[in-house]
């Protein structure tokens, strides 16, 4: 695992650990507390230890590139979770559809703000995930800044997934401009950040601010006015998918799949699977009637 910083991390890990379990797989973990070098020598001691079948959530989708084919190398077959490791020719992916992740975050805010300034906040470059939530969120966004209905006045992107780097950013962002409408934001985590900044300016649910992950305090925000959208991405059904298939890639078995991905090498089997937007309208037939959270908690701070 990259690390547990982001909510949704230590919840996969326990659902695809039980998942696993429950399969007769024993799973080892290691965290690599967002550094690269560290998770690129953690590969090196799971090889060692003699493993079956190697899960990695990459730091760096281009720097783990040599250690997973050195992996692969020794024929131990290995499934990229949720991030793309590139230009290694993994034996599966398994993910939700990134660029339809970006493309819901802002078409969730162009129906709230048909016309005026956006601003996106991307996460890191290194992150494959990033690029492709980026390449959603323009899909959507370019033809109204062709049409003249929409105006992009700022992109962050940002060296990590982090809140602080987020904020000194987008700080300087309102500095220079407060004529800000909209704000399309990689995740949750970073979304809480600039709605920080936002409400130093007493801009805080005046501005439309979308994410992804339907974190807990996102989905507070959310029916407290104060982000619009999240996309939610069911975790159990990602981690128990992942978790299956890794068994079956550790018996040799054939993973069979419909969609491919381009890692920069060649086509890598792709299992994919759907996001599902969430606003202050769908938070209970959503995260709330799946019991992904609680209503109790979802509505903590609403009177109702």
């Amino acid at each position: 695992m990259d690390s547990l910083v982001v909510e949704r991390w230590r919840r996969d890990m326990d659902a695809f650990v039980a998942s696993a379990s429950d399969l007769g797989a024993q799973v080892v973990i290691r965290v690599a507390d967002q550094d690269p070098m560290v998770q690129e020598r953690q590969v090196k001691e799971l090889l060692d230890m003699g493993i079956d079948v190697l899960v990695i959530i990459p730091n760096d989708a281009d720097l783990l590139t040599g250690a997973v084919m050195d992996v692969l190398a020794r024929r131990i077959p290995i499934l990229s979770y949720d991030r793309l490791v590139r230009n290694a020719g993994v034996d599966l992916y398994v993910s939700f559809d990134n660029e339809k992740v970006g493309a819901m975050i802002a078409e969730s805010l162009v129906r709230s703000v048909p016309e005026g300034n956006f601003v996106i906040i991307n996460g890191p470059r290194n992150d494959n995930n990033a690029i492709l939530l980026n390449l959603g969120m323009h899909r959507i966004l370019d033809p109204l800044v062709a049409a003249d209905r929409i105006r992009i006045v700022a992109e962050i992107w940002p060296e990590y997934w982090d809140s602080g780097e987020i904020r000194v950013a987008f700080e300087l962002v309102l500095a220079r401009n407060r004529d800000v409408d909209a704000v399309a934001v990689g995740n949750d985590m970073l979304a809480e950040a600039a709605i920080g900044v936002l409400s130093e300016y007493r801009m805080a649910g005046i501005v439309k601010v979308a994410g992804q992950d339907a974190d807990l305090a996102a989905c507070q925000r959310i029916a407290e006015g104060l982000q619009l959208a999240t996309v939610y991405k069911p975790i159990e059904r990602l981690a128990l998918s992942a978790a299956g298939f890794a068994v079956m890639l550790a018996k040799g078995e054939r993973v069979r799949t419909d969609s491919y991905i381009d890692d920069g090498k060649g086509k890598v089997p792709y299992i994919r699977l759907e996001p599902i937007l969430v606003t202050r309208e769908t938070l209970e037939s959503t995260v709330i009637a799946d019991g992904f959270h609680k209503r109790e908690d979802v509505f903590r701070n609403v009177v109702q």
